[in-house]
C-alpha cells in the first residue's frame, strides 16, 4: 500500500473514496469546510462512508472531533446478500447508488442491497435514469448476468420514504469498448411518475412533452407510473425521465422533478427542451454516464478503449484528473470540429477481481 494521498477540502469526496477502495490506497481529507459556520462532514458524507464500510471488510475510518479531518484506509470489497441501508433525506438514493455501481462488480460475492430514502429529486441521479441508462453502460463493459434495479416504493422530497432493490454480479475483468458512431435518433421513451396526487397529472405532462418532441420524431412513447398508499412514500409529487435511443444503441437522457407549484404542462415542455439540448451535445454517452464510462475504460484490459462523447462537464474533467492521480491513466482527447464532439481514448490498467475464479 502506497503513501497517503492528501486532499484539502471535501470536493469530489465520493469518487476519491471509491478510487481509493479500488486502488487500495489510503486517503486523507483535511480542512473539510474549515472556514464554514458548520465545519466538518455533512450527514450524507458520513452516510457514504458508512455504506462503504457496509460492503467492505477491514476498512478503517478515522474522523476527528470536529469532522474536519478524515482518514480512510480501504479494506476488501466483499458485497453481500440482503443488505439494507438507509440513505436518509439530505441527499437522494442516487447520490449513493451512482458510485456503488463503480465498485459492486469487483466484490467477493454478488451484491444484493435494499436502499431507502429519496428516489427522485433534481439534485442527484434518479433511480429511473440509473436503471435505464447507467445499467446499460455497465452491460457494454461485460457486467450483465443478474444486473437489476427495481423500484419498490417511490420517495420524493422532502419526506422520502422510497425504497429500491439493487443487485449486481461480480466479474473477473471488464471488456474493452469501442463506440465512436453516434448514429441517428431512432426513438424516445419516457417515464412519468406520480405519487400521492391525481393520476391525470401524468397525462397533462405527456401531452405537452409529446407536442414538442413529435415535431422532430414520430416514435415517442411515455409510460405512466402511479403510486398510492405505502408505495407512494411520504411526500406528494411528480416528475419524468426521458431517454433518446440512437440507431447504434447510444442512450441520451434527462430527468426533471416538479418544483413546488409547477404546472404539469410547464414540466413537460421544459423536459422536452432539455432532452433536445442533450441530443444537440452529441456523443455516444450523455452527461450523466460519462464518468462511469471513463472509470470502466480505466479499469478495462490493457487494450485501447475509444468512445465519442459530447461536451465534457466540469465534473467529468475533475474525474479524469483524479483517475490520473489514483491509477496513472492519461486519456487522449481529440476534438471533432465537424460534429462538436470529442473522441476519447485510453489504455486500461487490466484491473482484475482476484476473488472471481476463472470460468
Amino acid at each position: 500500500m502506497s503513501e497517503k494521498i492528501v486532499f484539502e477540502g471535501c470536493a469530489c469526496f465520493r469518487q476519491r473514496l471509491v478510487f481509493a477502495t479500488l486502488s487500495k490506497q489510503t486517503v486523507r481529507f483535511v480542512k473539510v469546510r474549515a472556514g464554514s459556520d458548520e465545519p466538518g462532514l455533512k450527514e450524507h458524507e458520513v452516510s457514504f462512508l458508512r455504506l462503504l464500510d457496509t460492503i467492505t471488510n477491514g476498512s478503517k475510518i478515522n474522523i476527528n472531533e470536529t469532522g474536519t479531518t478524515v482518514t480512510f484506509r480501504p479494506g476488501t470489497i466483499v458485497n453481500g446478500r440482503k443488505l439494507r441501508f438507509d440513505c436518509g433525506t439530505s441527499r437522494g438514493i442516487g447520490y449513493f447508488l451512482e458510485f456503488l455501481l463503480c465498485i459492486a462488480p469487483f466484490g467477493k460475492v454478488p451484491l444484493h442491497i435494499y436502499l431507502s430514502g429519496i428516489t427522485n429529486d433534481n439534485q442527484d441521479p434518479s433511480v429511473d435514469i440509473i436503471r435505464t441508462v447507467l445499467l446499460p453502460v455497465m452491460k457494454r463493459f461485460g457486467v450483465e448476468d443478474g444486473l437489476e434495479l427495481k423500484v419498490i416504493r417511490r420517495g420524493l422530497r422532502p419526506g422520502g420514504g422510497g425504497e429500491i432493490m439493487f443487485q449486481c454480479p461480480v466479474v473477473r475483468k471488464l471488456d474493452p469498448l469501442r463506440c465512436v458512431d453516434v448514429g441517428l435518433i431512432k426513438r424516445i421513451r419516457g417515464l412519468v411518475y406520480t405519487a400521492r396526487i391525481a393520476p391525470t397529472t401524468a397525462n397533462r405532462v405527456i401531452d405537452k412533452c409529446r407536442q414538442v418532441l413529435n415535431t422532430f420524431i414520430p416514435d415517442v412513447y411515455l409510460y405512466t407510473d402511479h403510486y398510492t398508499g405505502k408505495e407512494a412514500g411520504i411526500s406528494p409529487g411528480y416528475g419524468l425521465s426521458l431517454v433518446a435511443e440512437t440507431s447504434t444503441k447510444a442512450l441520451l437522457s434527462i430527468e426533471l422533478a416538479a418544483g413546488q407549484g409547477q404546472l404539469p404542462e410547464e414540466l413537460g415542455e421544459t423536459a422536452a427542451h432539455l432532452l433536445c439540448e442533450e441530443i444537440d451535445r452529441g456523443g455516444c454517452f450523455d452527461t450523466q454516464s460519462q464518468t462511469l464510462c471513463f472509470l470502466f475504460m480505466t479499469l478495462g484490459p490493457e487494450d485501447v478503449s475509444k468512445v465519442r462523447i459530447g461536451k465534457l462537464s466540469p465534473f467529468s474533467i475533475q474525474f479524469l484528473r483524479d483517475l490520473k492521480q489514483f491509477f496513472n491513466v492519461t486519456f487522449k482527447l481529440k476534438a471533432d470540429p465537424e460534429t462538436t464532439t470529442t473522441l476519447t481514448s485510453a489504455v486500461g490498467i487490466g484491473y482484475t477481481n482476484v476473488h472471481k475464479k476463472l470460468a
